[in-house]
């Protein structure tokens, strides 16, 4: 399983690449391989300001439907376009092309409250 060190992580199996004040998120190699294959991803609040852990967005699998939290409160100014037309990107590419949306935080002191990647790895065992 793919934990890479340089990233933030949620409970709820979301990670965080920040950028400036900017804060990239996605969910975890471990969230996709849970949900299994990825058909469609539907994020409706582009434009919404959000607080910590709100719904962002929801991830449709197969065999079952997730909703996506919000690691960060803030902004969500971008959302990964091309995941509709590429959903698997989530799980070929959790990391990289498979991130969800791009969030102007309003309070980065949030980002203390996530888990570092040994954190994260203790929480699955």
């Amino acid at each position: 399983m793919n934990i890479p060190s340089e990233l933030k992580y949620s409970k709820d199996h979301e990670w965080v690449r920040v950028e400036g004040d900017v804060a990239i998120i996605g969910i975890t190699d471990f969230a996709q391989g849970e949900l299994g294959d990825i058909v469609y991803v539907e994020v409706e609040t582009e434009g919404d300001t959000l607080n910590h852990e709100a719904t962002f967005g929801t991830v449709e699998a197969v065999k079952t439907v997730s909703d996506l939290f919000m690691p960060v409160s803030g902004e969500i100014i971008e959302f990964n376009k091309s995941l509709e037309s590429n959903p698997d990107y989530v799980n070929n590419d959790p990391y990289g092309n498979g991130w969800m949306i791009k969030v102007k935080m309003s309070n980065p002191a949030e980002l203390d409250k996530l888990l570092n990647a040994d954190q994260y790895k203790a929480l699955l065992g």
